[in-house]
């Protein structure tokens, strides 16, 4: 049998790679440099542009759908714009000043925030409560859970047609139910502050659930070992929830908070269909004529095109001037609520404290006890 020695590899063959240096391998390194120097740049190119790329459709997005309408009906408010002939003459700021004049434009902005705060605060109150309640160790926490968020599964058609047929001024539940009572029967769609409460409740019906389970989410990302050691030092559980629940849930709660305050001054399908019987959107009277309805009006019924894109601008500046409102109070609520678990914790131990000396035992005596044992 007969074997083949291999020459050992020099230099030139050192791992595989032919030196630039031999006679086989001149010309070598000068080529693969700048491969290396292009494939280097690929890679930095790489993870400098393609964050960028990954988030460029949202924003391409956004523009074709949200930053070009915006615009455009910014255009549209300072023409004399009409449905059926289009873009008439330049009139400026005219249309903002006509609407700021007239007195169905303040009406539907009462009728907004009147609404608003009916729906707004004790929605988010209840919300926070259910969520606080679901995020206990409950039986069948699936079913409980589904069982909120059912409400905001049903049209808000379904709904408001469910509720306009409850609120109904001679056949109504709620005004059979009064009666029943002794008990006078409300103007629920011909009066201004009954007809907001019935709105008001559609609105909180529909959304309370919703939220709930979104405050939900961000409770059970608090750690657990907050709340053992604040139990450890005598925090019963209503002082850990104000303490280190609401502090913990800060954004998500300023979140669901603007959420609330964009959407309550955007309402249009609960007004609209509340009374459908009614010749004048929103009420005989317009007693519940929102803002956004009174906008449908002006640009569909009266073909104003204009006054109507006026009108959306205001109710804009109005959502952002709100929205940063309720930002900076609810985040100046949280933060000083933060710095008072450090105040409970001490509390806690004072009442520990006191406890064991009404029992007839002191921490010192304890300790010296322990120490003899």
């Amino acid at each position: 049998m007969t074997s083949t020695i291999s020459p050992p590899s020099g230099p030139a063959q050192q791992n595989g790679r032919r030196d630039p240096e031999s006679p086989g391998g001149r010309g070598a390194g000068p080529v693969t440099r700048p491969r290396r120097e292009w494939r280097s740049t690929l890679g930095a190119l790489d993870v400098k542009a393609s964050p960028y790329l990954y988030i460029a459709p949202f924003f391409i997005l956004f523009a074709l759908v949200g930053l070009f309408p915006l615009v455009y009906t910014f255009v549209v408010s300072i023409n004399d714009w009409d449905l059926l002939s289009g873009a008439g003459e330049w009139v400026g700021l005219q249309n903002y000043a006509i609407e700021l004049k007239d007195p169905y434009f303040w009406n539907s902005l009462f009728n907004t925030f009147s609404i608003f705060m009916l729906s707004a605060i004790p929605q988010l109150i209840a919300a926070t409560f259910i969520a606080a309640i679901l995020d206990q160790n409950l039986r069948g926490k699936t079913f409980w859970r589904m069982g909120v968020l059912l409400p905001y599964v049903v049209t808000p058609v379904a709904v408001t047609l469910i509720f306009s047929s409850a609120f109904d001024e001679k056949y109504g539940l709620i005004n059979n139910l009064l009666q029943m009572l002794n008990l006078d029967a409300i103007g629920w769609k011909s009066e201004v502050f009954p007809s907001h409460i019935a709105i008001a409740s559609m609105v909180n019906w529909r959304w309370t659930g919703y939220n709930a389970l979104i405050l939900l989410a961000a409770m059970q990302a608090v750690p657990r070992d907050l709340h053992e050691s604040a139990s450890l030092d005598g925090a019963g559980s209503f002082r850990r929830f104000f303490s280190i629940t609401l502090p913990s849930i800060r954004p998500t709660m300023i979140f669901v908070i603007i959420t609330a305050t964009v959407g309550g001054l955007q309402i249009f399908t609960e007004p609209k269909l509340f009374n459908p019987s009614s010749s004048t959107l929103g009420g005989p009277n317009r007693e519940y004529q929102t803002t956004v309805l009174y906008l449908w009006d002006l640009a569909f019924n009266r073909g104003d095109f204009g006054k109507a894109s006026a009108v959306a601008w205001l109710l804009f500046i109005i959502i952002i001037g709100v929205g940063l409102i309720n930002f900076f109070i609810s985040r100046s609520i949280a933060s000083a609520s933060a710095t008072s678990p450090g105040k409970t914790a001490r509390a806690a131990r004072r009442a520990a404290n006191k406890n064991i000396q009404r029992s007839g035992h002191s921490p010192a005596a304890h300790d010296s006890k322990e120490h003899r044992r």
